[in-house]
């Protein structure tokens, strides 16, 4: 299988690195990464400056690979109708390890899973994958790079949706202290929106975001409940955003009897 790598950590993350180890013992990979950490910045695409693209030495295993001034959308955009050759087009995009959770609602934010919904709008099965824990070794990312190894292997049962991903999140443990997978939905905020406001030195005012953790049934079907209790969550995501269910209601208010030009 070829597959293309992204994320939104930058190149020197530890879990590109060890997601691209990983996966190229089995496959042929390919990694496109921002040149700097670019986390949380959701789905935005480089428009009004040139975008850089170096290609690196051997980089992990992986076949090629590249590292680009551009952001986590723009390294896949870029990466297929660019950069791979026509023999080189990725079978799958998968985005990560990224270095903390992206569950719940705040995966609108996740340069990470913005990456994976690029490959879905351009027709490519893509995932993404997020390590739920601040620990940054390389060593805490090995356990979750040999499971999206091994989950690969299963996907040739799985036919992904056309306008859909699959968001996992993994525990930060041990594979024996894992205690299994669980397919979810996605839970609600991570954190409260809450901002502490303070002085600088110079007596100007700032604030920094401070939220805290926002809490849930363990027993609820969310991602953030699977990963509080030490499963790894796989959540299938769309980017349809059409609420079809509310058309009819709305057109019977702004178009009752046919009358839409009431403006």
């Amino acid at each position: 299988m070829k597959i293309l790598i992204a994320n939104d950590d930058g190149i020197a993350a530890n879990g590109i690195r060890a997601l691209t180890e990983a996966l190229a013992c089995d496959h042929e990979v390919y990694v496109i990464a921002p040149d700097r950490e670019r986390s949380a910045a959701g789905h935005s695409l480089t428009l009004h400056t040139p975008l850089r693209v170096e290609e690196l030495a051997p980089f992990m295993g992986a076949k090629r690979a590249w590292v680009t001034t551009g952001t986590p959308g723009d390294c896949v955009k870029i990466g297929i109708n660019a950069i791979l050759g026509a023999d080189e087009q990725p079978d799958a995009v998968i985005s990560g390890i990224n270095h903390g959770p992206n569950l719940g609602a705040d995966i609108l934010y996740s340069g990470t899973v913005s990456c994976a919904m690029e490959g879905a709008m351009m027709g490519v099965p893509s995932i993404a994958v997020s390590l739920a824990s601040m620990r940054s070794e390389y060593e805490d990312f090995r356990f979750t790079g040999k499971f999206i190894n091994s989950l690969l292997k299963k996907m040739h049962e799985f036919t992904f949706p056309p306008k859909g991903i699959l968001n996992i999140n993994t525990p930060a443990l041990s594979a024996e202290d894992i205690a299994g997978v669980a397919i979810t939905e996605l839970g609600r905020r991570m954190f409260t929106d809450t901002y502490e406001k303070r002085t600088d030195p110079r007596g100007k005012v700032y604030y920094w975001m401070a939220g805290e953790l926002i809490s849930e049934p363990t027993d609820a079907n969310t991602d953030i409940a699977a990963v509080r209790n030490n499963m790894i969550s796989v959540t299938p995501v769309t980017f349809e955003m059409t609420k079809r269910s509310f058309m009819a209601d709305l057109e019977n208010v702004l178009c009752k009897d046919d009358e839409c030009q009431w403006y």
